[in-house]
Parts: C-alpha cells; structure tokens; sequence
C-alpha cells in the first residue's frame, strides 16, 4: 500500500481555503449540512467540476444518501461514481489506490475518490471529477485526502451528537408516558399513551398494543395513527404463528419488511415495510406487545433505534404496573373512605332517630295531659303525623345512601337503582348541588329495561330543564313503583320537583309513569 502523499508547493497558497473549510465543516452539528459542505470544499480545493459524497449504509454496504456539487438533478440521476465492486469492506476502501475509478472510465486522472474514515469504520467515499485545468495531481489526491480525514472527525462528532440527542429524546418520552400513567388514567387512555409516544419518537407510521387472547393468540388493543385506523384493532394473531414464541416468551422481534416476511401473518401487514414488535413486561409479567411498523418502503430501523425503543418499551412496562398497582391503592382507598362514610352516616341516623324518639315521647305525654278532644288532640295529632313522615324520609334516605355505598367505584351501574343514582350524580357537577333521590316500592324487580330506558331519558329531561331554569337550588327525585295507573295495572312513576320558578312564578314538577 502506498503511504500518504505530501502537499507539494502549489498546495501552500490553497492551505488558507483548506484551513476555512476544516473550521466550516467543525462549527455545525447538524450531519446532512455538514455533509453538503464537505463536497462544496472539496471542489473548491480541488477546482474540479462535479463533487459527490455517497453515505454508506453500515448495514448493507450500499450508498444509502448522497449528496452533490455541480451537478443538475439529471445528472445526479445518472450518477455512477460508486458501482457495486467499490463498496467492499473497510480494508478494500482504505488501500484504494490514488487513480482508483469506476470499469468503463478511461485511465486518464479525471477522477480522484478518498475514503471517509469515522473512527474505525469508512463512513462513505468522497469524489471529484472534470477539472478544467488538467488531470488531477498528488496535491489535489492530499488536500482531499486531508479533507476526508478532518471531514471524518466532524461527521463522527455529529454523529455522537445526533445519538445523544436521540438518546435524549426516549428518555424524556419515557418520562413523561412514566408522569402520564401515575397521574391517574384509566387502562384504555394507558395503553393509548405508550402507544402513541412510541410512535412519534419511533418515526413509525403506527403505534400498536398487542395482548395475549385466551386461546392463545395476540390481539391488537390499540392503535395510534395518522393513517386510517380502519381494520388495526381487533386484529389478531392466531395461534401458532411463528412469532408467537418470541412475543409470548418476551423477546423482541424485528421484521426488515411486514408485507412480505413469512413470519407476519395478519391480515394488515401488507400496509407496513419495517416494524418492532417489543416485549411490555416487568418483573416476569408479560403485559402485551408495543409494536412500530413503518409504512414500506420508509427506511429501516438502525441499531440504535433498536435499543432506544427495547429500553423504552421496558420503562413504559414498569410504568403501567405501577400505574394499575396505583389504581388499586386508589381504590382501596376508595373503600376505607366509604366505611367512614357509613360510620358516619350510622351516627348520623341513630341521633336523628333518638330525636324522632324524644318527639314522639313528647307528644304522647302531651297527648296524655290533654282533655280529650278539642284543639289538643288536633295538635297531638298533627305532631304525630309529622314524626312519621320524619321517620319514613329517614328510613328513604338511610336505604338509598347504603344501596350507594354498594355499587363498585368503577364501571357501569347493573341495577336500575344505580342507573338512576349515576344520573343525579353526574346532573351535581352541572348543577352544584347533589339532587335528593327517594325510591319507592322494589324497583329494581318491577321495572324492565325498557321502561328503565325511557325513565332515564325522562329524569334527563327533567334535570337538563331544571338547570336551565333560574333559582334552582334544590331537586328532589322520586321513583315509586308501587303506584296504580288509571287503567288498573302496576306502574312506576317519576316525579322530579325544584324550588326553581317556572312561567307562571310557582316551583316546578314533572311527572311521568309506565306501566312496569
């Protein structure tokens, strides 16, 4: 091999255009300017026509990028200054000689190429062509030779600062799905946030979320993507398929292109080119599958992307574990509090029984010092009514706060009582005040779906209409299915009344009944 050829004497007076194209070339971070100013200097220096840079792909031995001086698009089309035989390995690249050039060119030194060095690896070839004033001298082959080498620190220093700033972004994503999922969210909007952190920070044209089906298989759960959703959740991989194993044994799986490796056999894969499929799993709890395909045809996933979204598929993992442990300290939580309420509502019960006692005692040895008849007796009377409706609101009021107490904090009401007590509760926050609600008679029994759906559209309409009207500071809500309708039969009667003002200035009532 030939060592490295000496600047001559006509390279002295270009040393101050190499010297501000080395500074050029270190003062920017960004790869693809950096690059660009490469070619241009390297024409400069040389005085050649053409210039070319041709990125390797450190994967494929293939130009992957490349970028031009002196060239319109046509030609830059055309371009053949790295053929297939050029891109060896890095030993080749490094001991090509000086008046190395593509088969078919003529031996005339017209085309000068210098390898790009970038640690130990040859980052790409950079090239020039046609110089007006003659063919090509050893000066020429050493200012590019000098070029290419500082070109090399540059590109390397970019490239440490591009992967530092991937690197800074998964871990911020990561960060930030971690303080999304212990912020409180349901298990649906979980999955939707990893799934769509991933996909921006991925450059995917989806983020998916995969999990394990009874009969073996994986199902897609979730689904974020810019593109039509239609026919991705829902879509499952059966059993058997071959990368089950990896996916249910927790490897990660990465596939060159969707549409046609044999181990995809959804029926979306035709959509997608390269994709990862990443284990969610903590602690040998295997949660799904994060999967990122990219559209075909979009470049594939590097080393480092690999790594970056394994490692973030890890912490997201780690982060749903601790938000669903979360959601249920949370709901334990949610039961103590409840006991306390009932204990509360216990002591609060019995004190106003023992008053409503203490009435009634009072009113028997009134009613016993009183002569018979007259306007005592009416009087007695009257307070005797009164400490019974009292009791009889107390028993209403006592029966709907422990029913309550009894539904689940979370999910849909199953009786109609609770349907109806879900209503008036969330009807409070619009409101400001929580409506009173009595139930009569064993509705959950009598009142068939049905006519439990057309009730609730009834208490709806009544509480959207109350709400609408000034003054409202009190509801009270009142179903009873222990009426008798006009025509004989069994019925379930509504009546919601405010303290509101309606047209003619008096509170307002709505009533409505069903046979049940």
């Amino acid at each position: 091999m030939k060592g490295p050829v000496e600047p001559g004497p006509s390279a002295v007076g270009r040393l101050p255009v190499l010297l501000e194209a080395v500074l050029n070339v270190g003062s920017d971070l960004e790869l693809g300017s950096t690059l660009q100013q490469i070619v241009d200097a390297s024409t400069a220096l040389t005085g050649a026509r053409h210039g070319a840079l041709g990125v390797l792909d450190p994967d494929r031995d293939r130009v992957e990028e490349l970028y031009t001086a002196g060239m319109t698009e046509a030609e830059r089309r055309h371009l053949d200054l790295f053929p297939d035989d050029s891109c060896g390995g890095p030993a080749a690249l490094i001991e090509e000689d000086r008046q190395a050039r593509p088969p078919g060119r003529p031996p005339a030194r017209s085309f000068l190429r210098a390898p790009i060095p970038v640690h130990t690896e040859v980052f790409g070839h950079l090239c020039v062509a046609e110089k007006p004033s003659g063919p090509f001298d050893d000066t020429d082959l050493a200012l590019l030779r000098v070029l290419a080498a500082q070109a090399g620190i540059a590109i390397g220093n970019a490239r440490l600062y591009g992967t530092a700033r991937q690197r800074e972004r998964w871990i911020a994503g990561a960060a930030a799905v971690t303080t999304a999922l212990l912020t409180g969210t349901d298990a649906a909007d979980a999955l939707m946030t990893v799934a769509e952190r991933a996909r921006v920070l991925a450059g995917a044209s989806a983020g998916v979320i995969l999990q394990p089906t009874e009969e073996g298989g994986m199902e897609i759960v979730t689904a974020s993507t810019p593109d039509d959703p239609a026919g991705i959740v829902g879509t499952v991989i059966e059993p058997g398929s071959p990368v089950l194993v990896q996916l249910l044994g927790g490897e990660p799986v990465f596939v060159e292109d969707s549409a046609t490796d044999p181990r995809m056999t959804t029926g979306v894969r035709s959509r997608f080119g390269p994709s990862m499929m990443l284990p969610l799993q903590s602690g040998g709890r295997l949660i799904g599958t994060l999967a990122l395909p990219r559209r075909r045809g979009e470049r594939p996933y590097t080393e480092m992307d690999k790594l970056l979204a394994t490692q973030f598929a890890s912490q997201a993992a780690l982060a749903l574990v601790l938000a669903d442990a979360q959601a249920d300290r949370e709901q334990l939580a949610v039961y103590e509090d409840r006991d306390r309420i009932a204990r509360d509502l216990h002591d609060l019960v019995v004190q106003r029984l023992f008053a409503t006692e203490m009435m009634l005692e009072s009113t028997r040895r009134r009613a016993a010092s009183e002569e018979t008849g007259g306007d005592g007796k009416t009087e007695a009377g009257e307070l005797l009514g009164r400490a019974v409706d009292e009791l009889d609101s107390t028993i209403q009021e006592v029966r709907t706060a422990i029913f309550a107490l009894q539904q689940p904090p979370a999910g849909a009401p199953s009786t109609f009582r609770g349907r109806v007590l879900r209503e008036t509760g969330g009807a409070a926050a619009l409101l400001g005040f929580p409506p009173s609600v009595r139930f009569a008679g064993a509705v959950d029994a009598l009142v068939g779906e049905e006519t439990g759906r057309e009730l609730l559209a009834a208490l709806r309409g009544a509480l959207a209409a109350a709400h609408r009207r000034p003054g409202v500071s009190a509801i009270e809500v009142e179903v009873d299915a222990t009426v008798r309708l006009p025509d004989g039969r069994s019925g379930v009667r509504l009546v919601v009344a405010d303290d509101g003002r309606g047209e003619d200035g008096r509170p307002t009532t709505v009533t409505w009944q069903a046979p049940v």
